[in-house]
């Protein structure tokens, strides 16, 4: 990856007409592919780099979908800096920036980034924000068929699995949702396999919340089934499965196990 982004930046930087447009919507590309990395990792700062690296050549790209996904991504910076409220905000700024939701590519890009203000509502506190903004994307997802749409899968599917994130997100009396979420509906084979582990992981929280810890031991096994990187470098994962140890509900071998799997203290 760095020797990619090194010569699309010199190609970038040296390319006169046409090709400038082109070559400024591969770097883009490229960042939020080390950027995906970066994050998944904890390496915070070189993600917010990129992010920031992302932001300055989207505009050269004269592309509003590739625009609408750096917003999109940009918003893993306020998760983790924790500033929810500020990062509501910028999204909302992008969605009046989106385009018109008339074909399924700009359906999909505003549903996306009314999936992401939807969560990070909740992250906020702001339980209204975050029902409208999820409504919204529901709305859109009625329109399209479940994809991956410039980088992001958007759908009926995604909007379901983003339900149990905004209960989670919003936490007290809407954890419940998320029980009932998973009680009803579980995600499908066609979604990508991290949106399917995260779905299994944010439900683990909830039962844990809820006084089911044997329920959310096996959640997380199911996300380990499915995506096991993913689980294991998510940092709810660490904090669930120690607190899942000291419970000392669940085989003790196995969860021993899980907990040096994953790292947990």
């Amino acid at each position: 990856m760095p020797d990619l982004l090194t010569e699309l930046a010199r190609a970038y930087h040296a390319a006169l007409g046409p090709e400038r447009p082109e070559l400024a919507g591969l770097l883009v590309k490229a960042y939020r592919s080390a950027d995906a990395v970066a994050y998944k990792f904890g390496a915070h700062d070189l993600s917010a780099r990129l992010v920031e690296l992302m932001r300055w050549a989207v505009p050269e790209a004269g592309d509003p979908l590739l625009s609408a996904s750096v917003a999109y991504v940009r918003t893993e910076t306020f998760f983790a800096a924790r500033a929810h409220a500020a990062g509501l905000r910028v999204l909302e700024q992008a969605l009046d920036a989106a385009p018109a939701p008339v074909a399924p590519p700009e359906i999909a890009a505003k549903g996306a980034l009314h999936m992401r203000a939807a969560v990070i509502a909740g992250r906020a506190g702001d339980a209204s924000a975050a029902v409208t903004h999820l409504n919204e994307a529901s709305a859109l997802a009625d329109r399209v068929a479940e994809d991956v749409y410039c980088g992001t899968a958007f759908g009926p599917d995604s909007v379901k699995a983003h339900g149990v994130s905004v209960a989670v997100s919003l936490g007290d009396e809407h954890v419940g949702r998320a029980l009932d979420i998973a009680g009803e509906w579980k995600p499908p084979q066609e979604l990508p396999a991290e949106r399917r582990s995260g779905f299994y992981i944010e439900l683990a929280r909830a039962q844990l919340w809820s006084g089911l810890p044997d329920d959310a031991f096996e959640s997380l096994k199911v996300a380990r089934h499915i995506a096991p990187q993913h689980t294991r470098e998510h940092p709810w994962v660490r904090e669930d499965a120690s607190t899942l140890r000291r419970l000392k509900r669940a085989d003790s071998e196995s969860l021993t196990n899980f907990a040096e799997w994953c790292a947990a203290t």
